[in-house]
């Protein structure tokens, strides 16, 4: 019964048959017990004990003692020598479970996470027409890069790094010698980018990444000592990242706390906005930044009232229009947060601070395309594009907006209501 000895870490018997070399009888197995696994040793212990001395073993027997070993393995976690060792700590984690056949919260979507590993699983999540865990998809790719003809050598900017679609795009296309500055505010998303982009093997001479918004551009650029680019790209939207994590609060489809800040270390939450807001200061928000139709009976119900989650409101604004019906009730819902998280972040005062430091920070014949997501920021786009024009700063512009194609709208919703404009500097 010797083989016994290392079939377990619970029971150690002497090594002979139950005597000693002086033909006595050996002493009982001495038990040393697992700290970690009590379980383990009830198992281990008690059907071992009763086997260890006997000549004989049934297939009854046989099969007691498999499913004690089974057992055991499965609990112990570490070989226990005696009963003062203190067991080392496991490497292995087990990932978290979840309910469902499928994991549905954001968190719990470890292959989305993964795309390296699970490229298979991220394949058939773009297939169905949406956008993997911890991702996104940029928007407008082509037509983008037609309307910045992106050459070797040159200087960009992406003033809105994000997970850095766009970005990688541009690189291969101004390489060899070219260099690209990445702009985000975000210091969550912005380490994850950089390292990305490391991986594909752009290093520091081809890209750096900044955390600042595109307000920063010109300090920006004359840190880099570089006078002017070549290319400017700014795409206004909420990357997916920041969408589909419930931490940040940007999105009323999981419950989070209202927050909806770019840069979590700065400035104050949504939460605390509606709670210092006045109704007519927040109506007036709802009207210039959502063109929100209900803007005063949704203010009523919203200022001054201190909302902790995404959830909570939700419910405040759906319960202010009671006669609504479900879909309109749906487009105000993300209407309020649209809003919210353009005043939060004070996103309109950033987009009027490049579009007036642009004709000084483009190099002549520098191409500019602006990415945006609703009609506020479009005008503003457009009424500074046309004013350049018409002063001379730019050499062309593209007087009808540019929109994403039926399968771009198709495969990836999130595009429909972008909109592309764009500039060029004029020579002198």
């Amino acid at each position: 019964m010797s083989a016994l000895n290392c079939a377990s870490n619970t029971i150690l018997p002497s090594e002979n048959s139950g005597f000693d070399e002086s033909g006595s009888r050996a002493p009982k197995p001495q038990r040393v017990f697992s700290h970690a696994a009590p379980s383990a040793r009830f198992w281990s212990a008690a059907v071992l004990c009763r086997f260890t001395d006997c000549r004989a073993i049934t297939g009854f027997h046989y099969f007691q003692l498999s499913r004690a070993f089974g057992i055991a393995s499965l609990l112990i976690q570490q070989p226990v020598t005696d009963e003062t060792s203190t067991p080392s700590q496991s490497t292995h984690r087990r990932r978290p479970r979840y309910s469902g056949k499928y994991p549905r919260r954001f968190e719990e979507k470890y292959k989305e996470h993964n795309p390296e590993r699970y490229a298979e699983t991220v394949a058939k999540v773009l297939a169905s027409g949406k956008t993997p865990a911890g991702t996104h998809r940029p928007i407008m790719v082509q037509e983008i890069l037609d309307v910045l003809d992106p050459r070797p050598g040159e200087i960009a900017v992406d003033c809105t790094l994000g997970y850095g679609g766009h970005a990688q795009e541009i690189l291969s296309r101004i390489q060899p010698g070219g260099r690209l500055l990445g702009l985000d505010a975000d210091p969550i998303e912005l380490p994850k980018t950089e390292a990305h982009l490391r991986a594909l093997g752009y290093g520091p001479d081809a890209f750096t990444s900044h955390r600042t918004n595109f307000a920063g551009l010109p300090k920006i650029l004359a840190q880099a000592n570089l006078p002017c680019a070549d290319i400017i790209l700014a795409d206004l939207g909420v990357s997916s990242m920041q969408l589909d994590d419930p931490t940040r609060g940007f999105s009323a489809k999981f419950e989070g706390p209202l927050d909806m800040r770019m840069n979590p270390q700065r400035g104050q939450p949504a939460s605390e906005l509606l709670a210092r807001s006045t109704a007519d200061h927040l109506a007036k928000l709802l009207r210039d930044l959502s063109d929100e139709p209900n803007a005063p009976r949704v203010a009523s119900a919203l200022a001054g009232h201190r909302l902790r989650t995404t959830a909570d409101l939700a419910v405040a604004v759906r319960k202010s229009l009671p006669r609504m019906n479900k879909d309109e009730l749906d487009l105000t819902v993300r209407r309020v947060f649209q809003t919210l998280r353009i005043a939060v972040n004070d996103e309109l005062s950033a987009l009027d601070s490049l579009l007036r430091c642009l004709p000084s920070v483009l190099k002549p014949n520098g191409r500019v395309a602006i990415l945006t997501f609703h009609s506020g920021e479009d005008r503003r786009v457009k009424k500074a594009f046309a004013a350049g024009e018409r002063e001379g700063v730019f050499s062309g512009t593209s007087h009808d907006v540019l929109r994403p194609s039926p399968g771009e709208r198709h495969d990836n919703p999130r595009s429909s209501a972008a909109k592309l404009r764009w500039a060029k500097r004029s020579l002198s």
